[in-house]
């Protein structure tokens, strides 16, 4: 947030501090045949998902049980924190994601659904999914695709499992992973959704006293992607900063 010529909170980044990205979902075939993603969760982020080309489903599984959601050009899909999802590529699928908190999920709000094993503490877990960012990119893809199968054996798991306690136990160990980071989140969240929604109510606050001083302070803003290509845990990622 910054201050504009009136002092009034002017918000600069992305509407809401949503984020987006691009994505053009890996057509890696997986050892049950089907195409796609890296199965995951978010810990306090909800995300959409807008169609842009191809066709596909997203694969989600909740508390509420198991479910299959066809994507096609003009769907639109989101899921709130704690909804396992798994893209399906079943034809060149390409999506518009939008993010809460200025792209959290794509910035360490996220944890694989990975056998126990890794999950048990945050050095494990990222020896196990991290991408080596200067590796050559016949390498990242080896690790994208070895940390996707290796995420799809937990997720099998928990798609079979008997009663709410393993997935009880995945969210107790993706929370005590995150734990560490999240005075990081925290900060992030302030200079963005708090930020954002701050912005706002001065500014209906403002109205109410029929000061429009802060429409002065209106601006424009563009960018092209930071990132083109990046192995993300779906697919490949175009990404944008978005932020202030």
């Amino acid at each position: 947030m910054v201050s504009g010529a009136h002092e009034t909170p002017v918000f600069t980044g992305l509407p809401g501090a949503v984020a987006v990205s691009h994505l053009c979902v890996y057509d890696w075939p997986a050892s049950d045949g089907v195409s796609g993603g890296t199965p995951h969760l978010h810990l306090t982020c909800s995300e959409a998902y807008v169609v842009t080309g191809g066709r596909g489903a997203v694969q989600t599984l909740t508390t509420s049980g198991y479910e299959v959601t066809p994507l096609e050009p003009g769907s639109v899909a989101w899921f709130t924190p704690g909804t396992i999802h798994r893209l399906v590529n079943e034809d060149d699928l390409r999506i518009t994601v939008l993010m809460q908190n200025n792209g959290l999920p794509e910035a360490g709000d996220a944890v694989l659904t990975l056998p126990p094993e890794y999950l048990t503490d945050p050095e494990t877990y990222a020896a196990a999914t991290a991408i080596p960012a200067d590796a050559p990119e016949a390498e990242q893809e080896r690790v994208a695709r070895a940390r996707r199968d290796l995420a799809l054996e937990g997720y099998r798991a928990l798609r079979a499992a008997d009663g709410p306690e393993p997935l009880a136990a995945f969210h107790r160990a993706a929370a005590a992973l995150v734990r560490p980071r999240l005075a990081e989140w925290r900060e992030r969240w302030r200079r963005g959704a708090e930020a954002a929604a701050a912005a706002t109510g001065e500014q209906l606050d403002r109205l109410e006293r029929g000061d429009v001083s802060h429409l002065t302070d209106a601006l424009v803003r563009a960018e092209q992607p930071s990132a083109h290509g990046k192995f993300g845990m779906c697919g490949r990622l175009d990404v944008y900063k978005g932020t202030d």
